[in-house]
């Protein structure tokens, strides 16, 4: 599909209040077939995601300590991973350590899966990503692992006030550009919309 027919079809699915105020923007470089393009959500004029931005990759250990220092992200353990822990070390550590080491564990994995999902959204094809979004459903964008995708579902018309407040808690565990939107299209009901 041609940029520009993309570009209106994604616009055509935007919340009425984020109408102008979000845009969808690529450049390409016509004569440099090693250049490639850049594609980046706008909101306000304001460049707000980048997908060809290599400094937006937060490395993995800074992202660990984020996480384990935001009091807001609540990662929950259960008797299996502190079992597994238990396991681990013969027994020898009292009940309160294992629960800290299974949650610093837990909060580990869940730093490499962010950094991840930032690096494949570096080297993602906003055009393939974007066809995929106007041919899937809006529960399986919204579903997705792919930030790109949850971007789009958020602002998107078809998304109602009572299902986005029903996604609050899943919000948090969500990368922080998804979070971003998130709070933006909430910010629209308080408009009226």
């Amino acid at each position: 599909m041609a940029w520009n027919k993309m570009k209106q079809s994604l616009e055509s699915f935007l919340c009425p209040a984020l109408y102008g105020r979000v845009e969808y923007t690529a450049t390409s470089y016509r004569y440099l077939s090693d250049k490639a393009g850049q594609c980046y959500i706008k909101v306000d004029k304001k460049k707000i995601f980048n997908m060809s931005d290599t400094s937006t990759l937060i490395r993995w250990y800074q992202t660990e300590q984020e996480i384990k220092n935001d009091s807001d992200i609540q990662i929950p353990i259960n008797s299996e991973e502190i079992e597994m822990v238990r396991k681990g070390t013969n027994g020898a550590v009292p009940v309160d350590r294992l629960k800290v080491i299974a949650r610093n564990r837990k909060i580990s994995e869940y730093a490499k899966e962010m950094l991840s999902a930032q690096s494949a959204l570096s080297k993602s094809n906003f055009n393939v990503v974007a066809n995929r979004f106007l041919t899937m459903s809006i529960e399986e964008s919204l579903e997705s692992n792919d930030i790109l995708l949850n971007i789009l579902a958020l602002v998107d018309r078809r998304v109602g006030k009572k299902r986005l407040l029903n996604m609050a808690e899943k919000m948090k565990l969500k990368h922080p550009i998804v979070q971003y939107f998130y709070e933006l299209r909430l910010s629209t009901f308080d408009m009226g919309n």
